[in-house]
Formats: C-alpha cells, structure tokens, sequence
C-alpha cells in the first residue's frame, strides 16, 4: 500500500509540474482533446497504462 500511495504522490507531483511551468501548453492540449474521438483517448490510455505496468516490472525486476 506504501507504494502505490508514493506512486500516486508523484503522479500529483508531475502533473503539478507540469501545469505550474506550462499552464498556456496545458489549456491548449485539453482543448486540443476535446476534438478526439472517445475510442482514441481510451486506446491513448489503455497504451500508456500497458507501458506504465512494463516499466514498473523493468524498474522492479533490476
């Protein structure tokens, strides 16, 4: 449970970043994924999920 709280800590912690150092880039990519296809945001999503589990399992397994 320790970890999985830590990884949700720096997700926070990076998108935070992210909107703090490029708050105009931000609202142009939400914009920009309002005109995406539902069926394209989940396959985004369902890939970064599957390279998210491998490089968990690489980091974990080194």
């Amino acid at each position: 449970m320790k970890d999985f709280l830590t990884a949700i800590a720096l997700a926070l912690t990076f998108e935070g970043l992210l909107y703090a150092l490029f708050p105009n880039g931000m609202k142009r990519m939400m914009a920009a994924l309002q005109t995406r296809a539902d069926h394209d945001l989940r396959w985004a999503g369902v890939a970064a999920a599957v390279v998210g589990v491998a490089a968990v399992a690489l980091v974990r397994r080194g």
